[in-house]
């Protein structure tokens, strides 16, 4: 991922305020934090360690680059810090002796120091060491729940909280599930490396769900400030592609893929000049990305050729496709959407896939029929708290009219809602039942 902060005041003279330096040095760690772990990672092979030693790296940077001014290579400099952090570490516990030699050799002859050079080398490693890092996290010995919510805690940078609301479940229990998978691949002793293609292919179901659900979580942030966190999306997409580079035959990876681009087309109008979000209804699709929709339906192409239409990405993929294929809202094929959906729910007999499902029927079949369907998952517990929900049923209620029903729905999802652009999207809808209720401002008059 391409770095976002200015020249390094090392190379410009600069000489950076303490406030000013700590969000810079900050910002580079963000940057820097999964590469930084997964190549501990493979050295120590300990990721609490590495995560660790990782954090201490962060806090030496923020000890001496407000004086020093901030390297030509960050990377590096975090990387070498790290690793003379674990040599001390197993000097003092007498542990680990191999691992020492050979992380001491490359700090006393300068190669760690050599800071060009170590940026070169993770640059050129930079697709394998964090896809080393998820596949390890997506090892056998954990459980399906547990390798997912380790993966995007530790390559997503995702919250327990974000985590939680990717899976409908409480925080604790998310948490819980991380710190048991450390500790599992502790004790077994787990090579983070990317295992050999057999391995891979046992492993790469798991591997697809982690990249969809980072996908998700930035499409659709779930808390914050920002509709869209795009550098999630774009490190997804990123992974993606590595993937089909190594499993080429594979149709769920490319069908992964085209769902993301699809989904990503729509980022520049999915935000007005003055920073409200949009439907798809509202949006302006000139502003779509044709060439990533070119990308999306291409590799839809290629998922049909390997015979892999009916997987769940593929179907999801074909959704988006619904839409990126429309010139206009008008022209959507609601019906082609309420089909995929129903096969979708075959497959992932999930709640949220119900959902949206009955969203689609509701476009294409009328709003009393996705009210119907609505009712029919409105009791399921892990959607009490879903604004989502909320909203379906409020634009529903809505068209039919009944906007006394769709004010209090409105009122609801955004009451649930945790992201500040979500939540001002939802009071905008309120205030239309409003409007149309005749409902007067205060301090306003008719």
């Amino acid at each position: 991922m391409s770095r976002e902060h200015d020249a390094p005041p090392s190379a410009s003279g600069l000489d950076l305020g303490a406030a000013s330096a700590a969000q810079e040095i900050e910002a580079i760690y963000r940057i820097e934090r999964v590469r930084l772990i997964a190549g501990l990672a493979r050295h120590v092979g300990d990721l609490s360690l590495a995560e660790d030693l990782a954090q201490e790296a962060l806090v030496s940077a923020l000890a001496v680059w407000p004086h020093r001014g901030i390297p030509p290579a960050p990377g590096a400099w975090l990387m070498t810090t790290a690793k003379r952090r674990a040599v001390d570490l197993w000097r003092r516990r007498q542990m680990m002796a191999r691992h020492e030699a050979a992380l001491a050799h490359d700090i006393e002859t300068g190669r760690a120091d050599d800071h060009a050079g170590v940026e070169a080398a993770l640059d050129d490693e930079i697709g394998d060491e964090r896809l080393s890092l998820i596949f390890a996290a997506c090892h056998p010995l954990l459980s399906r729940d547990q390798r997912t919510a380790l993966t995007l805690k530790v390559i997503g940078g995702l919250t327990t909280e974000e985590i939680a609301r990717a899976f409908l479940t409480q925080e604790s229990t998310v948490a819980q599930r991380i710190v048991r998978a450390k500790k599992i691949l502790r004790e077994g002793e787990v090579s983070f490396e990317v295992p050999r293609a057999h391995e891979r292919a046992a492993r790469l179901a798991s591997v697809l769900e982690v990249i969809y659900l980072t996908f998700n979580e930035g499409y659709a942030a779930s808390r914050g400030e920002d509709l869209i966190r795009t550098t999630l999306c774009e490190e997804a997409m990123r992974l993606g592609r590595i993937l089909v580079g190594l499993a080429p035959e594979e149709p769920e990876a490319h069908a992964l893929l085209a769902l993301m681009e699809l989904q990503a087309s729509r980022f520049k109008a999915r935000l007005a000049a003055d920073g409200r979000a949009l439907t798809l209804e509202t949006q302006d699709r000139r502003f779509w990305d044709r060439l990533l929709i070119q990308r999306g339906l291409e590799g839809l192409a290629t998922v049909t050729r390997l015979g892999g239409e009916n997987g769940i990405y593929a179907l999801q993929a074909a959704l988006a496709a619904v839409h990126a294929r429309a010139a206009t809202f008008e022209d959507t094929d609601w019906g082609r959407s309420a089909d995929l959906y129903d096969r979708l729910l075959e497959r992932i007999p999930s709640p949220v896939v119900a959902l949206n499902r009955a969203v689609a029927h509701a476009m294409a079949f009328g709003p009393e029929v996705g009210l119907t369907l609505l009712a029919e998952i409105e009791a399921e517990p892990s959607l009490a708290g879903y604004g989502p929900l909320h909203a379906a049923k409020g634009d529903s209620l809505m068209r039919l009219g009944r906007m006394e029903e769709a004010r209090a729905a409105f009122e609801r999802a955004a009451a649930f809602s945790g992201n500040a652009m979500e939540r001002a999207f939802l009071m905008g809808r309120v205030a239309e039942c409003d409007a149309d209720l005749g409902v007067i401002e205060p301090g306003h008059q008719r």
